[in-house]
């Protein structure tokens, strides 16, 4: 057979066995292992590490999309300095997402626009880097979405569908009163308690919580399991906001 015909059936091949990377690299590859004098061997291992690249890249992608962020945020995008009380080390050790694997939670509290959910996002992204599945959510939504499902009678399945996420990213928890939501919230966390990850963001002191619950018994049970696994980050500082609104004035 020509090469043409075997780089044809080559083709068909990766085609079925949906190896997308080996498709696009193997003939590059093949020039550079005659070029080296390299060993059908090493060819097999540079032709499968490069299949193996291209599935951790695609996996990445569909994470990443999966999560749903607002935003691309990293770290190092991240002023610390503006932060004092937030140790810099901490947060990046949590960032190597050892925490997940301990199905720990991590609490975010402070002012609007100190930063929290610049953290928590970048803290999400690294975790997607290092194999996590995560989901960013709105605490309002969230709530919405757990009323409509208890509505229609699927509540159940619906908690049941965040069992795939190692990791959940609840944003912007005593921005408004849940009211009857309130109860199904902490069936959320409490059915995550111990298999699964949240990172919560709150403008809000554990005691002012109840305000937010109007249910102090829940409110306690909630805090129990939240805390129980828990790294606690405050953020105490100006607005990051207004630094930036600040700063752009002095621009003008």
């Amino acid at each position: 057979m020509t090469a043409d015909v075997h780089a044809a059936m080559v083709d068909i091949y990766c085609k079925e066995l949906k190896m997308p990377g080996l498709r696009r690299a193997y003939e590059s590859l093949a020039r550079d292992a005659a070029t080296n004098g390299q060993s059908m061997v090493q060819y097999l291992a540079a032709c499968l590490a490069e299949e193996m690249e291209s599935r951790k890249q695609s996996r990445l992608q569909t994470y990443t999309r999966q999560a749903r962020f607002p935003a691309y945020k990293t770290l190092e995008e991240f002023d610390f300095t503006a932060i004092p009380t937030l140790p810099k080390q901490r947060v990046l050790h949590l960032a190597e997402g050892e925490f997940i694997r301990s199905k720990e939670n991590v609490i975010c509290m402070g002012a609007s626009g100190t930063g929290k959910t610049h953290v928590m996002i970048a803290i999400g992204l690294s975790a997607i880097a290092a194999g996590y599945r995560v989901r960013f959510v709105t605490v309002m939504q969230l709530v919405q979405e757990l009323l409509q499902a208890e509505s229609e009678y699927r509540l159940p399945r619906y908690l049941r569908s965040w069992d795939k996420y190692d990791l959940v990213c609840l944003d912007e928890l005593g921005y408004v009163s849940l009211a009857q939501g309130g109860p199904l919230l902490f069936q959320f966390c409490a059915d995550r308690y111990e298999k699964g990850s949240l990172l919560v963001t709150t403008n809000l002191e554990f005691a002012q919580w109840a305000e937010v619950f109007h249910d102090a018994t829940l409110t306690t049970a909630l805090l129990d399991r939240l805390t129980h696994h828990s790294h606690i980050l405050l953020f105490e500082g100006e607005s990051y906001r207004f630094r930036e609104s600040q700063k752009r004035l002095q621009h003008t």
